[in-house]
């Protein structure tokens, strides 16, 4: 059975990478572009802040942040209500044997970024920190 390079601890390939960031800038195009047709989802202002593409490239994670972090569940049904078309503009950009599935997903990273900034602003990490150089 063969294993694929994720389960062996490895990260992803040069073309996962290379894909996923191609993948990234049309959905972001697409979306600042306001080309999809629909009212509600051209009102959005959305993030696309990475996509992880599977190693056979038939599938896409898209980590999506909408303005201010708020309409987190209104922005992620708008766009996959419109997966066909974001999914078109993708085929159409890339040369890929087939357009992969699109996932979205809320991007959490700023929420992880937020929380590291305040867990290293508290007085006795800091305290700590000081202590440990």
């Amino acid at each position: 059975m063969a294993k694929h390079r994720f389960s062996e601890g490895a990260g992803p390939s040069q073309r996962q990478l290379r894909v996923g960031e191609l993948i990234r800038r049309t959905l972001s195009d697409v979306l600042n572009r306001g080309e999809v047709h629909d009212p509600e989802l051209n009102a959005l202002s959305i993030t696309v802040g990475e996509v992880r593409t599977s190693p056979d490239l038939k599938i896409a994670t898209v980590y999506v942040l909408p303005l201010g972090g708020e309409r987190r569940d209104e922005a992620i049904a708008a766009l996959k209500r419109n997966k066909p078309e974001l999914r078109r503009a993708v085929s159409r950009a890339t040369t890929l044997k087939f357009a992969p599935d699109l996932r979205f997903v809320i991007d959490e990273t700023f929420d992880r970024l937020d929380d590291a900034r305040r867990l290293f602003s508290d007085a006795r990490v800091r305290r700590d920190v000081d202590d440990a150089e």
